[in-house]
Parts: C-alpha cells; structure tokens; sequence
C-alpha cells in the first residue's frame, strides 16, 4: 500500500510540474490548421509569361496530334471501305499491276516519308520558337533572386538588396525577374505552373530561369522532383506585388526586426537564445547567426510555417516548435524542450519578428 501511495505521489508531482506545458501542447494542437493550400496549381490557367507560353504550345501540339490523328483514321477507313466495296477483278495483265505498284509506292513516299518529315518539321519548328522565347525575356531581368532547395525548405536570397528569407518569393508584378537555382543536398525541382515551367535544382550546379507574373497575386510553388520523404510538402508561395508595393517590401526587409518591447517578448528572446535555436536559425541584428535551419529574421510576416505547409499562426508555430514531427514526420528540424511559460515567452518574441 506504501508503495501505491509513493508511485501516487510522484505521478500527482509529475501533471503538476509539467501542467503548463501539457496545456500549451493541448492548445497547439488545437490550433492545427489543415496545409495551408490545397488547391492544386492550375497549369492551365496561366499567370505570367512563361506559363502562357507553355500551355499556347500544349494547345497547338493538341490541335495538330488531333488533326493528324484525324486525317490517318480517315485514310485508314476510307481504304477499308473502297476495299470491302472492290469488285473482285480476274484476268489482270502486267500493266495494271505495275500501276497498281506504283501507287502503293507513292502512298509510302508521300505517307510514310513526305508527310511526317513535314509535320515533324512544322512541329519542331513551333516548338523552337517557344523554347527561345523561354529562354530569355523581351526586356532585363529587373531583380535576381537565388533559391537553394533544402531538405524539406527553401531559402531565398537577394544578393543586391541583401535579403534573407524562406519559402516565399517576393516579386514586382509585371516585371521579370532572374532566378538563379541550388541544390544543398538532392536534387529539387523548382516549378510554379503558373508562371513558369519546371526547371532542376542540382547539387554543386547553378541553374538559371526567369519568371514574370502579369499580375499581382500569391501563387503555389512545389517541388517536381522526388526528394525525400517530405517531397510533398516542399512547398513555396510567389507574391507578386505592385511594383510600388515591392519597393517597400524591400526597404522594409532590409531593416533589422524591432526590438521587443514587452517583458513577455524580451523572456521570449533569452529563451531563443538559450535554447538550440540560435544554432541552427538566424535573425538580423542578434547574435543568432545559425545557418542549418531558415533565418527567422522576418517569420511574423510570412504566410505559411514548415516548408509551405501550414498557415502562420500561433497555434501552428507552438506545435512546429514543441513537436515538428507531430506536423512533418522526417523533417530535419528537433524538438524543443520548453514548458508552457517557456514556449508563451518564445512565441511572443517571435511575433515580433517583421
């Protein structure tokens, strides 16, 4: 009886030490929002220039397929059919059957060899035209970003600006803008079907393509290429602005994040600092110069939370820090020992982070 008491005991000490944080865990968990976007990005509604491009060339490789495929059915049948109807002929001598090898050898030469040499002529033809409309725009690149593909995340660079963030591309509506493309550990495949065709991310190489929204909006990115275990949650947003708006998007990213200003805020920051997170993240104008995980330096502002998933809330961000796995299965970010008091500080300096 002794014993029941005591194992009693020490299971009543144990809800009661770690009640804040099992109440943190069940709010979060709560809180957990369906995948941010589950609508799949229509190809077939084009957005930019390059998207356009490649459903005008689908169309035409349809319509021609179709009529070709037509105009072979026909022929076939109308054979058949002057075949079934043939009078049978006795009797022939060597010149009808030398008229009639003759044009058996005309149906090959014009069937078999003029008229695909001029489809797949005329075809090639289109599809040159639109492969060097792909490959540079009508007019200068007016931004250049480089993406790197992670294991299951992307980071975006602007080396000019001397910007820093994750999963989002930021860019002026109407304009076109050169993307340089890398691979930190396989091969990703970046593609935004509305905007632009796909293109690989190789390790150790830089590949190259531009994209060109016509219009402002937020538009889904996804990784094309099997990656991992998480392939198919390695998703990105492109938001196309005003290009007035995207200038003070710039001037706006190129300020370091405000001070805290509330106790709770400044807790939250030693917390950060304390923990792992400092390791692996960054933020501007801190000591925390991780780079294994994204810089943090403007996640309040971001539209989505691990990888493109889930919407940025605090109930989604709560449950990202305390149990990634829970969310992600296989992503390569750990969990974080906090208990409840710990993981309120840490979510309200985070909200600071813009």
């Amino acid at each position: 009886m002794a014993a029941h008491r005591t194992s009693s005991e020490r299971q009543q000490a144990w809800g009661a030490r770690h009640a804040p944080l099992m109440s943190a865990l069940v709010i979060t968990s709560c809180q957990f929002d369906a995948p941010a976007h589950r609508e799949v990005p229509d190809a077939l509604q084009p957005r930019g220039t390059g998207a356009g491009i490649v459903l005008a060339e689908m169309w035409w490789h349809l319509v021609f397929g179709t009529a070709v495929f037509v105009g072979v059915m026909g022929l076939l049948l109308a054979i058949v059919w002057r075949q079934r109807n043939a009078s049978p002929v006795e009797g022939l001598d060597e010149a009808d059957i030398t008229r009639g090898e003759a044009r058996g050898v005309r149906w090959i030469w014009w069937g078999g060899i003029v008229m695909p040499v001029l489809v797949l002529t005329v075809i090639f033809g289109r599809s040159m035209v639109s492969l060097a409309a792909l490959q540079s725009p009508e007019e200068p690149e007016t931004v250049t970003i480089e993406v790197t593909g992670h294991r299951w995340w992307w980071e975006v660079r602007y080396p000019v600006e001397d910007i820093v963030t994750a999963n989002e591309l930021h860019i002026p509506a109407g304009e076109p803008v050169h993307l340089e493309l890398h691979a930190q550990d396989v091969i990703h495949t970046f593609w935004v079907p509305q905007l632009h065709p796909k293109i690989d991310m190789l390790p150790g190489e830089t590949n190259e393509l531009w994209i060109q929204a016509d219009q402002p909006g937020i538009y889904r990115g996804i990784c094309a290429e099997f990656c991992g275990l998480q392939h198919a949650r390695m998703q990105f947003q492109v938001v196309a602005m005003e290009p007035a708006g995207y200038r003070e998007w710039v001037e706006d990213r190129q300020q370091p994040p405000p001070e805290p200003t509330t106790e709770l805020a400044l807790q939250g920051r030693e917390v950060f600092m304390d923990h792992n997170c400092a390791q692996c993240h960054a933020i501007a104008g801190t000591s925390a110069v991780g780079q294994i995980g994204p810089d943090l330096s403007d996640l309040a502002t971001r539209l989505t939370l691990a990888g493109g998933v889930y919407r940025n809330n605090p109930g989604n961000l709560g449950g990202w820090l305390v149990d990634p796995q829970a969310m992600k299965p296989g992503a390569l970010m750990p969990a974080t020992p906090l208990d409840g008091e710990e993981l309120q500080a840490l979510l309200a300096y985070l909200g600071t982070l813009e």
